[in-house]
């Protein structure tokens, strides 16, 4: 069994799943990788499933419903752990994140990061093909979030990131509170306040081409006041 494990949450994802998954499987590193799918009804866990059938590296979790980002990861973080990988990362079905990067967040890792976060907004860093808006929003997310959290991540909001199994061993999944982007913010925040050394990469961030973005009103207003909860919590 690899070392590493890429965790690749879905929910209509047919357009994208199996260019995302030959890709990682071809990289010079080796790495598993474990697709989370929300019982999409477009047919993505069957694209999974005959994959399998020529892939031993690609494993598959189907859940009975769409239940947010953050309980598709929790799942995913549980399932790792309940095998020997030492690596567990996050990452988009989308290409938005470089499959190419994954090797730069575990060499990260391997240099003494507990915790590592493709990040946008340091140098190096960036984004491709995003409106000035939504650049504006995401950060100003992060310098919200940094002024009341004051944990120095300057894109708070990153969901490309490897995980040290110590961290995940050390996290109260159970007591994860949020399922959107909140969750990746609570993640990084509960690894911070118990003392792990948080590293950001720098990565090209691309916004994705094929398939519709699971991005909602919701999702930011959880984010939005799920901070301030953060910030009243006693975490430790």
């Amino acid at each position: 069994m690899n070392q590493s494990i890429v965790i690749i949450p879905t929910f209509n994802e047919k357009e994208n799943i199996e260019k995302i998954v030959r890709k990682v499987i071809s990289l010079d590193q080796d790495f598993d990788i474990l697709v989370v799918d929300d019982n999409s009804p477009d047919g993505t866990a069957k694209i999974v499933q005959e994959i399998q059938g020529e892939l031993e590296e690609v494993h598959l979790l189907q859940r009975s419903g769409k239940n947010g980002l953050g309980t598709a990861y929790i799942d995913g973080f549980r399932w790792a752990l309940s095998r020997e990988y030492d690596f567990i990362f996050e990452m988009d079905a989308d290409f938005s994140h470089n499959p190419e990067d994954l090797d730069r967040l575990r060499q990260a890792c391997l240099d003494g990061a507990d915790l590592s976060i493709g990040s946008r907004y340091i140098e190096g860093g960036g984004l491709e093909d995003w409106p000035w808006l939504r650049r504006f929003l995401s950060k100003g997310a992060s310098h919200y979030t940094n002024a009341i959290l004051n944990m120095g991540i300057k894109d708070v909001t990153a969901g490309f990131k490897c995980y040290t199994r110590k961290v995940l061993e050390a996290l109260p999944l159970d007591e994860i509170n949020f399922v959107g982007y909140a969750f990746q913010i609570e993640m990084k925040y509960r690894a911070f306040r118990k003392g792990f050394k948080l590293a950001e990469v720098p990565i090209t961030f691309k916004d994705r081409t094929e398939g519709k973005s699971k991005m909602n009103a919701g999702i930011a207003k959880e984010a939005l006041f799920g901070i301030m909860k953060l910030k009243r919590m006693k975490l430790g």
